[in-house]
């Protein structure tokens, strides 16, 4: 795929079936003058409807990658690849994929796997990456008190781009690397970002000397996405983060420092 360039583009990751976020971000990222969205995967899991994610992202232009949780029900694995290794998370992640493997149409199924694991582009005259967790493994963690300037460089280099974008940890964070690169994980919009706040957050870069990187807060019906999922009889844990902005499950997975910010 052929590189093109732009001065203001929105980001965002781990959809999770919140249907309603995701139609709030295109609105929101477009009104703020997004010349491209890019969405970096996971499309369901946790929310309800699964099969309305897809028709969002196709119908609004949105550049869509391939995630783990899109990989696995492209090819009708039998768990989301998530990386988990504790067994309460992996207990929740399996009723999740389940949920949406059982929900989720054959023809959405074939898109996903249709997708590219990662997206090059130009902003301004830095060449951007986005990928799902990292460019060197899918469901990779990075996380912001845990991984090294250093190690973010060397992916930089190795992969030969100015900025980097991933997501799959669901928390949003950013760094500047040295040479005026930027490594940035966007979050989530598929649920809270663990703060006691039920927003999400996706992220607009524009192009400068330095560019940046801003992360948008948006409001959404949250409230009715909640209904929904009792509708769906998904686990009252689920809903409950979206209520409150509080996780409660995928925990474990957790760094010690980003875990004491949440609630559990």
């Amino acid at each position: 795929m052929s590189e093109a360039t732009f001065s203001r583009i929105a980001a965002f990751g781990g959809v999770y079936s919140n249907h309603l976020a995701l139609a709030r971000v295109i609105e929101d990222a477009r009104h703020r003058g997004a010349e491209a969205l890019l969405c970096l995967g996971d499309l369901g899991a946790f929310g309800p409807h699964p099969d309305r994610t897809p028709a969002i992202l196709r119908d609004s232009g949105v550049q869509t990658i391939r995630g783990n949780y899109d990989d696995s029900l492209a090819r009708g694995l039998d768990e989301c690849q998530c990386g988990y290794t504790d067994p309460r998370d992996n207990y929740f992640a399996r009723l999740s994929y389940q949920y949406t493997l059982r929900n989720t149409r054959e023809e959405n199924r074939a898109w996903m796997g249709t997708l590219p694991d990662s997206l090059r582009l130009r902003l301004g005259n830095r060449q951007v990456l986005a990928c799902h967790g990292s460019p060197r493994q899918m469901n990779e963690f990075l996380w912001e008190s845990t991984t090294p300037t250093h190690f973010l460089e060397r992916l930089c280099e190795r992969y030969e781009a100015d900025i980097i974008l991933c997501t799959h940890t669901g928390l949003h964070w950013q760094r500047p690397l040295e040479g005026s690169r930027l490594f940035a994980n966007v979050g989530a919009i598929g649920r809270p970002a663990n703060d006691g706040e039920t927003n999400v957050w996706y992220a607009l870069l524009d192009e400068g000397e330095p560019p940046t990187i801003e992360f948008v807060p948006l409001a959404y019906d949250h409230q009715t996405l909640a209904d929904e999922m009792r509708d769906e009889k998904l686990p009252g844990e689920f809903v409950e983060t979206i209520e409150t902005g509080w996780w409660t499950t995928c925990l474990e997975i957790l760094p010690s420092k980003e875990r004491r910010r949440g609630k559990y």
